[in-house]
Protein backbone atom coordinates (compact mmCIF):
# COMPACT_ATOMS: atom_id res chain seq x y z
CA UNK A 1 0.00 0.00 0.00
CA UNK A 2 2.83 2.43 0.87
CA UNK A 3 4.42 1.85 -2.56
CA UNK A 4 1.10 2.52 -4.28
CA UNK A 5 0.60 5.78 -2.36
CA UNK A 6 4.20 6.84 -3.06
CA UNK A 7 3.76 6.10 -6.79
CA UNK A 8 0.48 8.04 -6.86
CA UNK A 9 2.07 11.05 -5.14
CA UNK A 10 5.03 11.00 -7.55
CA UNK A 11 2.73 10.92 -10.60
CA UNK A 12 0.57 13.71 -9.15
CA UNK A 13 3.62 15.87 -8.38
CA UNK A 14 5.09 15.31 -11.87
CA UNK A 15 1.74 16.02 -13.55
CA UNK A 16 1.29 19.22 -11.53
CA UNK A 17 4.70 20.40 -12.74
CA UNK A 18 3.74 19.78 -16.36
CA UNK A 19 0.42 21.55 -15.94
CA UNK A 20 2.21 24.58 -14.49
CA UNK A 21 4.45 24.88 -17.57
CA UNK A 22 1.40 24.60 -19.81
CA UNK A 23 -0.60 27.09 -17.74
CA UNK A 24 -1.56 30.67 -18.55
CA UNK A 25 1.33 32.78 -19.78
CA UNK A 26 1.44 36.49 -20.50
CA UNK A 27 0.85 36.74 -24.26
CA UNK A 28 4.16 38.58 -24.77
CA UNK A 29 6.05 35.67 -23.20
CA UNK A 30 4.46 33.03 -25.45
CA UNK A 31 7.43 32.85 -27.88
CA UNK A 32 9.45 31.36 -24.99
CA UNK A 33 6.90 28.58 -24.28
CA UNK A 34 8.80 25.87 -26.24
CA UNK A 35 11.70 26.32 -23.79
CA UNK A 36 9.59 26.02 -20.62
CA UNK A 37 9.67 23.02 -18.36
CA UNK A 38 12.87 21.83 -19.99
CA UNK A 39 16.51 21.56 -19.08
CA UNK A 40 19.04 22.40 -21.77
CA UNK A 41 22.72 21.44 -21.84
CA UNK A 42 25.37 22.93 -24.08
CA UNK A 43 29.04 23.39 -24.72
CA UNK A 44 30.15 26.95 -24.06
CA UNK A 45 33.00 28.17 -26.23
CA UNK A 46 34.80 31.46 -25.66
CA UNK A 47 37.32 33.13 -27.97
CA UNK A 48 40.90 32.82 -26.79
CA UNK A 49 40.14 30.03 -24.34
CA UNK A 50 41.03 26.41 -24.94
CA UNK A 51 38.48 23.71 -24.28
CA UNK A 52 34.82 24.13 -23.56
CA UNK A 53 32.70 24.59 -20.48
CA UNK A 54 29.36 22.88 -19.93
CA UNK A 55 26.34 25.09 -19.31
CA UNK A 56 23.05 23.69 -18.00
CA UNK A 57 19.95 25.88 -18.17
CA UNK A 58 16.43 25.30 -16.79
CA UNK A 59 13.45 27.37 -18.04
CA UNK A 60 10.26 27.74 -15.94
CA UNK A 61 6.97 29.59 -15.92
CA UNK A 62 6.89 31.93 -12.89
CA UNK A 63 4.64 34.37 -11.05
CA UNK A 64 1.37 32.87 -12.32
CA UNK A 65 2.56 33.18 -15.91
CA UNK A 66 3.55 36.85 -15.69
CA UNK A 67 7.26 35.96 -15.78
CA UNK A 68 9.73 33.35 -16.93
CA UNK A 69 12.55 32.23 -14.67
CA UNK A 70 15.75 30.62 -15.87
CA UNK A 71 18.49 29.14 -13.78
CA UNK A 72 21.82 28.10 -15.21
CA UNK A 73 25.15 26.81 -14.03
CA UNK A 74 28.48 26.31 -15.72
CA UNK A 75 30.77 23.38 -14.89
CA UNK A 76 28.65 22.00 -12.04
CA UNK A 77 28.29 25.33 -10.26
CA UNK A 78 31.64 27.02 -10.82
CA UNK A 79 29.52 29.92 -12.12
CA UNK A 80 25.79 30.42 -12.43
CA UNK A 81 22.93 32.81 -12.60
CA UNK A 82 19.22 33.41 -12.43
CA UNK A 83 17.13 35.44 -14.86
CA UNK A 84 13.61 36.81 -14.57
CA UNK A 85 11.92 37.87 -17.84
CA UNK A 86 8.76 40.03 -17.80
CA UNK A 87 6.65 42.13 -20.12
CA UNK A 88 7.09 45.80 -19.18
CA UNK A 89 3.80 47.38 -20.26
CA UNK A 90 5.01 50.94 -19.68
CA UNK A 91 7.97 50.47 -22.03
CA UNK A 92 6.08 48.03 -24.27
CA UNK A 93 8.94 45.54 -24.34
CA UNK A 94 10.27 42.37 -22.78
CA UNK A 95 12.85 43.11 -20.11
CA UNK A 96 14.95 40.89 -17.91
CA UNK A 97 17.11 40.92 -14.83
CA UNK A 98 20.08 38.54 -14.56
CA UNK A 99 21.87 37.91 -11.26
CA UNK A 100 25.15 35.97 -11.09
CA UNK A 101 27.25 34.06 -8.60
CA UNK A 102 30.19 36.22 -9.74
CA UNK A 103 28.69 39.29 -8.07
CA UNK A 104 27.64 41.27 -11.14
CA UNK A 105 24.17 41.64 -12.61
CA UNK A 106 22.62 42.75 -15.88
CA UNK A 107 19.42 44.37 -17.03
CA UNK A 108 18.32 44.04 -20.61
CA UNK A 109 15.56 43.72 -23.16
CA UNK A 110 14.53 41.26 -25.86
CA UNK A 111 13.32 41.69 -29.42
CA UNK A 112 11.75 38.62 -30.97
CA UNK A 113 12.00 37.80 -34.66
CA UNK A 114 10.32 34.48 -35.40
CA UNK A 115 12.26 31.88 -33.39
CA UNK A 116 15.15 34.28 -32.68
CA UNK A 117 15.57 36.09 -29.36
CA UNK A 118 17.75 39.17 -29.71
CA UNK A 119 18.97 40.65 -26.44
CA UNK A 120 20.96 43.64 -25.33
CA UNK A 121 21.92 44.23 -21.72
CA UNK A 122 23.80 46.59 -19.46
CA UNK A 123 26.23 45.11 -16.94
CA UNK A 124 26.43 46.42 -13.37
CA UNK A 125 29.37 45.40 -11.17
CA UNK A 126 32.76 43.95 -12.01
CA UNK A 127 32.44 41.67 -15.02
CA UNK A 128 36.09 41.79 -16.05
CA UNK A 129 35.63 45.10 -17.88
CA UNK A 130 32.48 44.12 -19.80
CA UNK A 131 29.83 46.88 -19.68
CA UNK A 132 27.29 45.67 -22.27
CA UNK A 133 26.35 42.37 -23.92
CA UNK A 134 24.49 41.68 -27.16
CA UNK A 135 23.30 38.19 -28.03
CA UNK A 136 21.11 36.28 -30.43
CA UNK A 137 19.59 32.91 -29.59
CA UNK A 138 17.62 30.78 -32.02
CA UNK A 139 15.41 27.81 -31.26
CA UNK A 140 15.94 25.43 -34.17
CA UNK A 141 13.44 22.89 -35.46
CA UNK A 142 15.83 20.08 -34.55
CA UNK A 143 15.27 20.89 -30.85
CA UNK A 144 18.48 22.82 -30.38
CA UNK A 145 19.01 26.30 -29.04
CA UNK A 146 21.95 28.12 -30.60
CA UNK A 147 23.31 31.27 -28.95
CA UNK A 148 26.05 33.73 -29.83
CA UNK A 149 27.11 36.89 -28.00
CA UNK A 150 29.48 39.82 -28.10
CA UNK A 151 30.73 42.06 -25.31
CA UNK A 152 31.46 45.77 -25.07
CA UNK A 153 34.83 45.88 -23.32
CA UNK A 154 37.04 48.95 -23.08
CA UNK A 155 34.80 50.73 -25.60
CA UNK A 156 35.06 48.03 -28.29
CA UNK A 157 32.72 45.19 -29.25
CA UNK A 158 34.55 41.86 -29.02
CA UNK A 159 33.36 38.30 -29.76
CA UNK A 160 31.77 36.61 -26.76
CA UNK A 161 30.70 33.08 -26.10
CA UNK A 162 28.90 30.68 -28.42
CA UNK A 163 26.92 27.65 -27.44
CA UNK A 164 24.69 24.96 -28.85
CA UNK A 165 22.18 23.59 -26.36
CA UNK A 166 20.19 20.40 -26.64
CA UNK A 167 17.33 19.36 -24.41
CA UNK A 168 18.77 17.16 -21.66
CA UNK A 169 16.08 16.10 -19.13
CA UNK A 170 18.59 14.37 -16.81
CA UNK A 171 20.90 17.40 -16.55
CA UNK A 172 20.79 19.47 -13.36
CA UNK A 173 21.52 23.11 -12.60
CA UNK A 174 23.93 23.09 -9.65
CA UNK A 175 25.15 25.81 -7.34
CA UNK A 176 27.99 25.39 -4.85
Amino acid sequence: MKKLVAAFLMVAWFSAGLADEKGKLNEHLEPFRPLLGKTWKGALKEPGKTGTSIDVSRWERALNGEAIRTLHSVNDGAYGGETIIIWEAGQKKLIYFYFTTAGFRTTGSFAIEGRKFIAEEEVTGDAQGVTRVRSTSELRDDRTLVSKSEYLKEGKWVPGHEQVYREEPAAEVKFK
